[in-house]
């Protein structure tokens, strides 16, 4: 299944680096970020999120929550957070093995991870915008999602 612009983006229930439960339905009433990274402690995806950690209180400021999914576990997950700082959360997509990658239509089969996709959505959880990098060693840019949350 491949989610688009204009789809209602699929529900998920994931625990993140401090054992909370995250839900698409529990992030309605603001905007979100729903971002797929593949791996934790690469150097793309740190910087990634190194980027989304220095501008969260902007992002915040436009009414827009932030969540990461990998694949990988959340005990990888909390020492990541613990190491860079990352006070969003890091959401374990791990078992049943990128299921929830699987539902947005971003799960790299030949890889084993998640591709480097944004889901930008409005408040009602609506995907209105889709951020793909388009290569798993590119990185997105954060003026990117600013601009994906100016247009909500």
């Amino acid at each position: 299944m491949s989610v688009t612009a204009g789809d209602r983006a699929p529900n998920f229930e994931l625990f993140d680096q401090d054992a909370n439960e995250v839900s698409r339905a529990s992030l309605e009433g603001r905007k979100s970020l729903i971002v797929f990274i593949p791996l934790p402690f690469s150097g793309i995806c740190e910087a990634e999120l190194c980027s989304i950690r220095d501008n969260l209180a902007r992002l915040n400021g436009m009414d827009a929550n932030v969540v990461v999914i990998t694949c990988d576990t959340r005990f990888v997950h909390k020492k990541w957070a613990t190491e860079q700082g990352f006070e969003f959360p890091l959401l374990s997509d791990f078992w049943p093995h990128g299921a929830t990658a699987r539902a947005y239509g971003s799960f790299n089969e030949q890889k084993g991870v998640a591709n480097r996709v944004t889901y930008v959505l409005d408040h009602t959880g609506v995907v209105r915008e889709i951020i793909d990098s388009g290569s798993l060693g590119v990185a997105r840019e954060m003026d990117a999602y600013v601009e994906a949350l100016r247009k909500i």
